[in-house]
């Protein structure tokens, strides 16, 4: 065992009284224990120019993060807006099958405005550390998206079909005004290879209550697949309630159901949910940004359906700041080189 699974361990041997406690008396979930591996967290901090950059911070657990470099940001952006939001990190392998890390993002200054944005920015690293191959990619290149005034919120998940990265983000136009999801195929994270094309939006839809027809806003896509019911989970942010529902679908490029179903718990408006795993156990964490109390909200699941509170004590997110991000799974030995690298803050007590 390594010193990092002792500390764990240890660690979840001295609270589990305290987790119990809550578990059967005040409905939050039990907090398995991470059996491998980090966690590395990638995000913004807020609106001003200085602040719209790429941050990081590592876990241990996946509970408790702590910020690198003194939580300044790690990329100097050369182009684009400058500005870089809602940052979605995954592995992956370049396209000589060499593995590698990606993070792609919106190219937005929120300064100029919510309908200012345009593209979308991409960076690569081999070691989490050295980031290289920044590259713009302009929506409006495409036909039909010349006037987009929207681009936001882009992640990515590998299609084993086509053997490319399906790249998927919430976009509108000067003409349609309503932000829906869509997707096209990249090799590189430089290009696109496919046209872009409607995921999942809420255009012309029937109100239950009005019978009349609306258009509904969609943004911040997460898909998970889960490996037990062999569905793709595309979790968004809901806007008229401002809270976090899912659609699925068997195919990852849909066509996902129409009847969505709302997830999150907490008493908030949410946005830029993002899921991963606990290291070694089948439970899988949903963090979200409450973004009208500047601090984060999580909960866990094991069927992608159905949540359970996970008690604020438990994680430690809203010291470092943050605004939408995600978070990725690495190895102990990259936890210890970014460290290393960059210096790690204490995190303050409560």
């Amino acid at each position: 065992m390594t010193l990092m699974a002792f500390k764990r361990f240890f660690m979840a041997f001295i609270m589990a009284g305290y987790y119990l406690f809550n578990c059967i008396f005040n409905n939050y979930v039990y907090p398995p224990v991470s059996k491998d591996g980090a966690y590395l967290f990638c995000y913004f901090v807020g609106n001003e120019v200085s602040e719209q950059q790429i941050h990081l911070a590592v876990s241990t657990d996946g509970y408790r993060f702590t910020a690198l470099n003194d939580n300044e940001p790690i990329i100097d952006q050369k182009l684009g807006t400058g500005c870089v939001r809602d940052p979605y990190i995954l592995k992956g392998n370049d396209e000589n099958g060499k593995e590698c890390y990606f993070i792609i993002a919106t190219d937005m200054n929120a300064l100029e405005g919510w309908t200012s944005n345009h593209a979308l920015i991409t960076w690569k690293s081999y070691d989490l550390i050295n980031w290289i191959d920044e590259t713009v990619i302009d929506i409006r290149q495409f036909a039909g998206f010349e006037n987009t005034n929207r681009a936001w919120a882009p992640q990515a998940i590998w299609d084993e079909k086509e053997q490319m990265y399906m790249v998927y983000w919430a976009t509108s136009t000067a003409e349609n005004d309503t932000a829906g999801h869509y997707y096209a195929y990249t090799k590189d994270f430089k290009k696109f290879e496919t046209e872009p094309k409607v995921l999942y939006g809420r255009w012309n839809e029937v109100d239950p209550e009005t019978g009349e027809t609306r258009n509904v806003q969609c943004i911040d896509g997460d898909i998970v697949y889960n490996e037990k019911d062999g569905y793709y989970y595309l979790y968004f942010k809901e806007d008229l309630t401002q809270k976090i529902a899912y659609v699925r679908s068997k195919n990852l490029t849909g066509p996902y159901n129409t009847d969505y179903k709302i997830v999150s718990l907490n008493y908030w408006g949410v946005e830029g949910s993002s899921m991963f795993r606990i290291n070694g156990t089948d439970s899988w964490m949903m963090i979200m940004d409450e973004y009208g109390e500047g601090s984060f909200f999580a909960q866990m699941t094991k069927d992608f359906q159905n949540f359970k509170r996970v008690q604020r004590s438990t994680y430690s997110m809203d010291h470092l700041n943050p605004r939408h991000g995600s978070v990725v799974s690495i190895s102990e030995e990259e936890y210890y080189a970014l460290v290393d690298h960059y210096g790690i803050q204490e995190i303050p007590k409560k």
